[in-house]
């Protein structure tokens, strides 16, 4: 399911008009987004939590040349699914 099904199915399911129906989607979407850029973790009992993972900076190789080069730290986003969505996924 692409983002534009989903709009979609959201419209069908809550009866809303599509554009309505994207601009939800687009708001649920800016406001996890806005969570994680701050720091915090957002939970949906029952369906996940999106949180944000720090990596350390570290040391590579260049895979072409095996020189050394520095890796920088970094943060990336995460999601564990909630009981709800495995138990779903899993029948």
């Amino acid at each position: 399911m692409n983002k534009q099904e989903l709009i979609g199915s959201v419209a069908e399911t809550t009866g809303l008009p599509r554009p309505q129906a994207a601009q939800a989607v687009e708001a649920v979407f800016d406001a996890v987004s806005a969570a994680l850029k701050s720091g915090d973790e957002v939970r949906l009992v029952g369906f996940g939590t999106f949180s944000v993972s720090k990596r350390k900076a570290s040391t590579g190789r260049n895979p072409r040349t095996g020189e050394p080069m520095k890796i920088e730290a970094s943060s990336s986003p995460k999601f564990k699914a909630g009981k709800s969505l495995r138990d779903a996924v899993n029948l």
